[in-house]
């Protein structure tokens, strides 16, 4: 037991030992110790001068061997922890070659590096299109520095490239990116409303953020074709579990006739919204053809939503707006969507001009400003 109590010492302080060893240096030295074990136990148990070993002798000496050498890689793995162990990368992702780690742990990761301190995160979704040099991307990235109090918030923003150009121009312009890998599938082109290529983006998105919910985060969900003026927080109703925008609100939050769109909404993580994004995805084989937005406009009155006692929300406009029904007040508005709108070259097109009346807000005088006489000057090419 002597020889035991020995190798469990050792193998106990190889914490302090190895964390400011590299992996490599690890490797070796944990190789070089079970060197010395083995010749430890030669020193501890020396032949028995031709007297063969009983079964009690034979037991010991193989539990010693695999303690001194499987101990030291199990606490390892303990104290370093996955992320450590792995060496993250400073871009939110892990850096090591893809077949090396599996997805979760780089989504697990880059939602963790993001979330605010109550697990709340942004997450957004774009193609190569739409991240190019010019396109909507750098708009998107650009009203978050022109909103009040909203450069922060990037920090917690979460762009979910859909194709490999997409993750590598995301990498270049923002800290938090994350390469949802879609096989058999090209989406790094535009994809226009309603085609077969634009259904099936919306399913994946759909698939992917109850994944986020089952992983414990909540989350505001964002169409990259929204420019962010506010922090959206103070807005959010405190008892809804699942808030949506809409293209046009008809004044009561709690009203199922008002007119959705899933490009913008805020979900919190628990059992009731994991079920309804199941429930919802489930729900597309019934609707052939039909996008998330339309198909959630045919449960959203089903009982399910009773049964689990989902609280479902509408975000009015004025905090909420679009091109669809612009926010009615300056002084209040927290973003401003591209929806009712089909073609980039429009998109962007209206977008800049959403970007020019935020900023010739922003140089009036506050006696002005009281006035609430300041209007958007969209649609232009939306219509």
């Amino acid at each position: 037991m002597q020889s035991l109590s020995r190798s469990g010492l050792r193998a106990l302080s190889l914490c302090n030992i190895l964390s400011p060893l590299s992996i490599n240096e690890s490797v070796g030295f944990i190789g070089a110790l079970s060197r010395f074990q083995r010749q430890t136990e030669a020193l501890y148990h020396p032949p028995l001068m031709g007297k063969p070993p009983t079964w009690r002798r034979r037991f010991l000496c193989a539990m010693l061997t695999i303690a001194g050498v499987t101990f030291p890689y199990v606490l390892l793995y303990d104290t370093a922890g996955i992320a450590g162990f792995l060496q993250l990368s400073n871009r939110s992702f892990l850096n090591l070659n893809d077949d090396a780690v599996s997805d979760e742990i780089k989504l697990r990761t880059v939602l963790k590096e993001a979330a605010i301190v109550d697990n709340t995160v942004i997450l957004t979704m774009m193609n190569e299109a739409w991240a190019a040099p010019g396109s909507v991307l750098d708009l998107f990235l650009e009203s978050f520095q022109t909103g009040e109090r909203t450069v922060r918030l990037l920090e917690h923003l979460v762009i979910v490239a859909l194709d490999e150009k997409a993750y590598e121009i995301c990498k270049s312009k923002h800290t938090h990116c994350y390469a949802l890998k879609t096989e058999g599938a090209d989406f790094s082109q535009e994809k226009l409303f309603l085609t077969e290529d634009y259904v099936k983006m919306t399913w994946i998105r759909i698939n992917f953020l109850r994944v986020v919910l089952e992983m414990g985060y909540d989350f505001i969900f964002t169409d990259a074709d929204i420019m962010w003026f506010r922090d959206h927080m103070p807005s959010f109703y405190k008892d809804g579990d699942f808030q949506i925008a809409c293209d046009r609100f008809n004044g009561n939050p709690d009203d199922r006739t008002n007119i959705i769109n899933g490009g913008f909404k805020y979900i919190k993580s628990n059992e009731k919204t994991i079920k309804f994004y199941k429930y919802w995805y489930e729900k597309r084989v019934e609707h052939p053809g039909a996008h998330d937005q339309d198909v959630l406009n045919y449960i959203k009155g089903d009982q399910i939503l009773h049964d689990i006692g989902l609280n479902l929300k509408y975000l009015p406009t004025v905090d909420f707006g679009g091109i669809c029904e612009p926010s009615s007040d300056f002084n209040q508005v927290s973003t401003m969507h591209a929806n009712c709108c089909i073609g980039l070259i429009d998109k962007l097109n209206d977008l800049k001009v959403i970007l020019k009346d935020w900023r010739q807000y922003n140089t009036l005088p506050p006696s002005v400003k009281g006035r609430h006489e300041h209007k958007w000057r969209v649609p232009q090419l939306c219509r």
